[in-house]
């Protein structure tokens, strides 16, 4: 619940709730609200409990709305309800479960391809794209998928009748969740509350960060060395919003795929753009900076990131999760410093 502080004297205030809306409000459907936790999944809503999007409900089918994997290859099922949720999302909910239960990994990669496509994403095996997510030493064996489901129940908010379904199927031994969300209206601006299980945590995005940052070399070969030259952090298309997710003063990491960490550097710009499909913020790079004539750029591998930052990270989306706080990212500096003097 959000609280509006009214001042009170010389105490911190008294406490005025606001109140909430529903998607309905906005005239949005369901399918708006799934469609927005599938494309914030890893790299906001869930910041330190990553999660693989590998499908979500096809028009007219009896399909929950939208299936992930975690790092063990244990399926996350979610099931949105747009206004008040009740108990029969519950019951849905778990004959979704059941189903899927029993899904094969030969099911698994033809449902993950239908989501590629419909997504337009670049054709990649279930097993790689689990393995370079989360940046494993060998992909998982089939039988080491779908062992273990989880259910999220995601509602505008939860009534008695659901709280009290939940707690009777978790006494049954079923791994069943609540996240709810709330949309509110302040001063004509609409903002989007979520609670991520299981912990909510998140890094307070005004709080200085380091942030591991993709160059695009999915896509784009030569859009790191745009980067590079100009002294940029950049995103393209559709994804372009997520330079926003930067502050002036955080420290970005450049991750090249396949590579390793090649620059790091302080985010000292605003937001700008660079045609229709390219947003931007300025740096100021703090690590030798590879340069186009040298083709493969030095850079630390992944496996001495994840070692000297003590951290698992989401490797599939563009900004690498979680957010490293300022020890960790300027011990991370320093190594990558070192790293890249010292590398022939």
């Amino acid at each position: 619940m959000l609280y509006k502080l009214i001042p009170d004297g010389d105490k911190l205030g008294t406490l005025e709730a606001l109140p909430f809306m529903d998607a309905a409000d906005l005239k949005k459907r369901e399918k708006h609200v799934e469609n927005l936790l599938a494309e914030h999944l890893l790299d906001i809503l869930f910041e330190d409990t990553a999660l693989l999007p590998i499908f979500q409900e096809r028009s007219l089918q009896a399909e929950a709305d939208l299936y992930a994997l975690g790092k063990t290859g244990d399926l996350y099922i979610f099931e949105l309800k747009r206004g008040l949720t009740g108990e029969d999302a519950v019951i849905q909910a778990i004959r979704y479960a059941q189903q899927a239960g029993r899904w094969t990994f030969r099911e698994f990669e033809r449902r993950y391809k239908i989501y590629l496509e419909a997504t337009d994403s670049k054709p990649i095996a279930l097993a790689d794209a689990h393995k370079d997510a989360f940046q494993l030493d060998q992909p998982l064996l089939p039988t080491e998928f779908n062992r273990k489901q989880t259910i999220f129940i995601v509602g505008n908010a939860a009534n008695e009748r659901l709280v009290s379904a939940i707690d009777y199927w978790k006494e049954q031994g079923l791994s069943v969740e609540v996240l709810p969300y709330r949309i509110f209206d302040i001063g004509g601006e609409h903002y989007f509350e979520f609670f991520s299980f299981p912990y909510d945590l998140h890094r307070n995005p005004a709080s200085v960060k380091g942030v591991l940052f993709d160059t695009n070399r999915s896509y784009d070969e030569d859009a790191i060395w745009e980067m590079m030259e100009k002294s940029r952090v950049a995103a393209y298309g559709d994804i372009k919003h997520i330079v926003g997710y930067l502050n002036p003063g955080d420290i970005v990491f450049f991750s090249h795929k396949w590579t390793g960490v090649v620059a790091a550097g302080e985010v000292v710009g605003s937001v700008k753009e660079d045609g229709p499909d390219e947003n931007y913020r300025d740096v100021r790079f703090l690590t030798p900076v590879p340069t186009k004539e040298t083709t493969t750029p030095k850079a630390m591998p992944f496996g001495n990131v994840s070692q000297i930052t003590d951290t698992s990270f989401f490797w599939a989306r563009t900004i690498k999760v979680p957010y490293l706080d300022r020890e960790k990212a300027l011990g991370l500096l320093d190594e990558l410093k070192k790293f890249l003097e010292e590398s022939p």
